[in-house]
């Protein structure tokens, strides 16, 4: 597959894409901003709250410290897990979709959650994205 900067290509974030920057003291209602979904259709994939995955924070393959030694790598192996995709607090500049923030699930922040999905019926979705059905 390709890769993308952000879910909808490799232009910045900007007010419309997504909830970042402080505009929004806290996640956005469902559903907004579509100009910042992906090909497939998922939205707010960046923004509104860092999503936890199930990864544990470690080095990738190949992995050298960055100068500042004690930015990450001291973190790797202590029961940390990743973060992804920023929150309302994280500016524009310094989101993307392969950032990996880390933090201990047991920690509760406002800058932390979890996102849903639910399979949407194709029909429905399409429908959704062009209002007139089509015609």
């Amino acid at each position: 597959g390709r890769s993308r900067r952000h879910p909808w290509g490799d232009t910045p974030p900007t007010p419309e894409h997504a909830n970042l920057g402080q505009r929004h003291l806290g996640p956005a209602p469902a559903g907004g901003y579509p100009l910042g979904a992906a090909p497939c259709g998922a939205r707010q994939l960046l923004g509104d709250v860092w999503e936890w995955t199930a990864t544990d924070f470690t080095g990738h393959p190949g992995f050298a410290a960055h100068p500042y030694r004690e930015y990450s790598e001291v973190f790797f192996g202590t029961g940390y897990k990743v973060l992804r995709g920023g929150s309302f607090g994280t500016d524009p500049v310094a989101c993307r979709s392969t950032f990996r923030n880390w933090d201990f699930p047991v920690r509760r922040q406002i800058f932390a959650g979890f996102r849903t999905a639910r399979d949407a019926d194709v029909r429905t979705a399409r429908e959704a994205d062009d209002p007139t059905g089509g015609r």
